[in-house]
């Protein structure tokens, strides 16, 4: 569909913007040096064979639920969306639930407008706790895409955007991850792990985009459930060990850095 003359005056403004700027992706003060564990909240979801405590977790909105039974206490690092933290829908409501009462150690709150004092007032409200908070704004996320996927993207749209899970990959193998196992993303499903309401889920073309461009760009990029390598072809992963006979040594990781910038902003085509 051709652009309206708002999206595109909204896309040159942001890339004007991005470029001036030059925003830098969200970086770790001590950056990942084993594999990570990036848990969505889709209905399925499986715990990665050889999990242990060498992992580092990622979790997204409510996904926590889901770790917290693997023995995780507080993941290591926690996306949250903007809109759960107020937010009156369905889907917030439910995060805020299964979130009450339990604690992260480094929370990236995405999107977030108002002051810093709000933010924390309403973290309070449903007594979710965190070692370190940071707000992550729209150029960061863009640019977590740009230095990692190769691809600028000016988020004009749900399609023309990655999901939290696929931002959450991008900051992991960003922050130096020797291996990143995806649970609970699937592009091919519907719903979410924390309620029974099957909300639909956004995303989806670009999520699948992303996550093969990765792989195409040799990044270590596995899936811990069967029925999304089936449908995407991601690698299953098998555990540490198979994965370090297949992994990328430096020359191939600063080769997938340099590989060319993409440009997928399909609704100004």
């Amino acid at each position: 569909m051709a652009a309206t003359y708002i999206d595109l005056k909204r896309h040159v403004y942001r890339s004007v913007k991005y470029w001036l700027s030059r925003p830098k992706p969200p970086t770790l003060d001590e950056r990942f040096s084993g594999p990570v564990i990036v848990v969505g909240s889709a209905p399925v979801s499986h715990k990665p064979v050889d999990f242990d405590e060498t992992f580092k977790v990622i979790t997204i909105n409510g996904s926590q639920v889901v770790t917290k039974t693997w023995g995780v206490e507080a993941p290591d690092v926690t996306f949250v969306q903007f809109n759960q933290i107020e937010g009156t829908n369905t889907n917030a409501v439910e995060v805020r639930r299964v979130l009450n009462g339990e604690r992260t150690k480094k929370l990236y709150v995405l999107l977030w407008r108002k002051s810093r004092e709000r933010l924390e007032n309403g973290l309070k409200a449903f007594d979710y706790r965190y070692d370190h908070l940071e707000i992550v704004d729209r150029y960061k996320r863009m640019a977590l895409l740009d230095r990692v996927g190769g691809v600028k993207c000016s988020e004009l749209g749900a399609d023309d955007k990655c999901s939290n899970g696929i931002n959450a990959v991008l900051f992991a193998l960003y922050n130096g991850a020797t291996a990143v196992i995806i649970t609970g993303i699937n592009p091919d499903s519907g719903g979410h792990v924390y309620n029974q309401i099957n909300l639909a889920r956004l995303h989806i073309q670009r999520d699948r985009e992303i996550l093969l461009r990765l792989v195409e760009r040799d990044y270590p990029i596995f899936t811990a459930d069967p029925a999304v390598s089936q449908s995407l072809g991601l690698p299953l992963w098998e555990g540490k060990a198979p994965a370090r006979q297949g992994s990328q040594t430096p020359e191939k990781v600063a080769g997938s850095a340099s590989k060319g910038v993409g440009l997928l902003t399909a609704s100004l085509r």
